[in-house]
């Protein structure tokens, strides 16, 4: 419990008049109109009205003594963090040569309105390689490769796998080159169709050939029913895509696998064919953040004495990216100063400096005079005359950057040859910094746990620190010596009111690992740590409404189901669904009923549900939650009809 802050003076502006008018009775009795329209009254209430004010300033003395002792306990306001996200370049045609987009090229949402626009900046340089089809190759699941190019140049059919096909049959595609980072399309003709499979589901699988192996290609798109039809296949290549040797050719090879089908899934009874192969890059992807990267920023002429602080022009500094160097210019050149938490194990030698990432202030290292008269220096002090500059830093961030899926589409720098952009994934990780009240509230937990978790509170407050960009952490224990953290990342829906997509909500390696990292170095000993996502229970509400607002209605219905029981954002206090709670039809009944326009919630059934497979359970007044589960909304229904 918090030490209750002395108020040095509690008289407000009432009780200052009233105490000077009882003064004015003792001193002055001749005094006799204490009304307000006496003009020695109105000056009685304008000079009441200032103490006011000057008390209500004492009185905030405590709260700057406060904060004083926090930053001398070394506790300083988190930086933002800023949001990322996969961004598509399309080009307007296929090229014959390389179209390169430099580092840097900005791209935004559209301007509304009601706001300004969010920039986000390429994060590294991306070269659109042009490819070709070079070679055909099929292979059998016994490993037997047959070259179909001289098939495919007469026009012949050629199947794609075995006349019977079975998993692990391939049709290989050599390219001229690797495409990494590329958006591929591959285009298929042909006059027979396979036989047996559901064409919005084959049994099939791109991938690209990379350093560690066949790694999968996502299809942004599949026009050919899984090689029944003509069409396109348009792939995304992973970033490692390299050249290699297939069935004795060296080239950028990509390839078509049959896989073992799921429960249920139709599979091939004959082999599909092509008679026309073509492929060609049309686009790129890369990351792109939100944040500005600021060049070359001067910071001023050192005096030559320890100690020295300079203030950097634009804030806050963004700090989980490549780390920021300060330059100091010297005979031979500049020199680099590392940034450093603290100069606490700092030698005399020792090229180290400070960085408030919240203010922008760069500070130099201290010289501390010691009892026998000598300074102690801890760090080297640039010499006098020096210019001291930071190279690359970066700026921005923040929970406006965390856009929905295909909400950038603006291309802001001046590309040839690219068409449009498009990020089909939402951004993801932008956090805001830290308020002085969040880091008042912040400084007792961290005094307590000191760097070292023992309870589970203990393991969620350094989870969140290791990871700002997690919406939700919670620590449970599972039996002795093991520590279950669940880490929720934050999410944004496709469309306002619109459900989470479950991928959404699958925090990324980069997050966990960071996290695991960091509590590893503070569990204690014997304490085994398991940093994972929730189970995710998936729940499909079925209503029938009673409404004249018809297809409003049924939105706003949708909309309230979606934010009820949101993982993030969901619940009763609007904080996330917690953990572990069922969903009751009660809950569902009343959160329909509050939906403006419903004159009547008719009925409401609950299913459980798969929200990988999407299968659903028997209808259920009670959707039960292990203690490490989360609700998810899936495929709900509704139905309004006028009464």
């Amino acid at each position: 419990m918090a030490l209750p802050a002395p108020n040095l003076d509690d008289r407000r502006f009432q009780q200052l008049v009233d105490e000077a008018k009882r003064f004015v009775r003792q001193r002055s009795p001749e005094w006799t109109d204490h009304n307000v329209s006496d003009p020695g009254v109105t000056l009685i209430e304008t000079f009441a009205h200032m103490v006011d004010q000057v008390v209500y300033r004492l009185n905030r003395v405590p709260e700057r003594h406060y904060l004083a002792f926090l930053d001398l306990l070394g506790v300083t306001l988190f930086p933002p963090a800023a949001a990322r996200a996969e961004v598509v370049f399309w080009l307007s045609a296929a090229r014959r040569e390389t179209v390169p987009l430099p580092a840097g090229t900005e791209v935004a949402t559209q301007q509304t309105e009601d706001g300004e626009a969010v920039v986000f900046a390429s994060v590294a340089d991306l070269p659109i390689v042009p490819c070709e089809l070079t070679r055909l190759v099929t292979a059998s699941a016994d490993g037997e490769h047959v070259d179909r190019g001289n098939d495919l140049a007469a026009g012949r059919d050629v199947p794609c796998f075995q006349a019977r096909p079975a998993p692990g049959d391939v049709l290989l595609f050599g390219l001229t080159g690797a495409v990494p980072r590329c958006v591929v399309a591959v285009r298929l003709d042909s006059r027979v169709e396979g036989v047996g499979v559901d064409p919005r589901q084959p049994p099939l699988v791109w991938e690209a050939w990379t350093p560690d192996g066949w790694r999968e290609c996502q299809a942004f798109e599949d026009t050919t029913g899984g090689l029944n039809r003509p069409g396109d296949v348009v792939l995304r290549v992973p970033a490692g895509h390299v050249e290699s040797v297939a069935a004795g050719v060296r080239a950028g090879w990509l390839r078509c696998r049959v896989v073992e089908p799921v429960e249920g899934q139709p599979f091939y009874s004959e082999s599909p064919t092509v008679r026309v192969a073509e492929v060609d890059t049309i686009g790129g992807w890369t990351d792109v953040e939100h944040a500005e990267t600021v060049f070359d920023a001067h910071l001023g002429v050192s005096a030559g004495v320890p100690g020295q602080r300079f203030r950097l022009g634009r804030v806050p500094v963004l700090m989980d990216g490549p780390p920021v160097v300060v330059e100091v210019s010297s005979v031979d050149g500049w020199q680099e100063w590392s940034v450093v938490d603290h100069f606490g194990l700092s030698g005399p030698r020792d090229r180290h400096v400070t960085l408030n990432a919240t203010t922008g202030d760069v500070e130099f290292p201290p010289g501390v005079r010691e009892s026998d008269g000598s300074l102690r220096a801890y760090g080297e002090v640039p010499a006098k005359g020096s210019h001291i500059r930071v190279p690359r830093y970066r700026t921005g961030g923040g929970r406006s950057g965390n856009v929905a899926r295909g909400a950038i589409s603006v291309l802001r720098s001046s590309v040839p040859y690219v068409s449009s952009v498009e990020n089909r994934e939402a951004a993801t990780g932008g956090v805001d910094g830290e308020s002085v009240e969040e880091a008042k509230v912040r400084a007792p937990h961290q005094l307590r746990v000191q760097e070292r978790a023992v309870t589970t509170e203990d393991y969620e407050h350094l989870a969140r620190l290791a990871a700002p960009a997690a919406a939700r952490v919670r620590c449970l224990a599972v039996g002795a010596g093991t520590a279950r953290v669940l880490v929720v990342p934050h999410a944004t829906p496709d469309t306002p009111g619109g459900p989470l997509r479950f991928e959404q909500l699958i925090p990324t390696d980069d997050m966990l690992a960071a996290i695991a990292t960091h509590l590893d170095e503070r569990r204690l000993i014997g304490t085994r740590v398991q940093v994972e996502p929730p189970f995710y229970q998936g729940v499909t509400v079925v209503a029938r409404l009673h409404s004249t607002g018809g297809a409003e209605v049924e939105q706003a219905a949708l909309a309230a189901l979606h934010t009820y029981l949101d993982p993030i954002h969901g619940g009763e206090t609007a904080t996330g669904w917690p953990f572990g709670k069922p969903v009751q039809y009660g809950a569902i009944f009343a959160a329909l009923q509050r939906v403006p326009g419903v004159d009547l919630v008719e009925a409401v059934r609950l299913f459980p549900a798969d929200p990988i497979t999407g299968r659903r359970g028997q209808a259920t007044e009670r959707v039960d939650l292990a203690p490490h589960a989360l609700v998810f909304s899936h495929q709900h229904q509704v139905t309004v009809v006028e009464p």
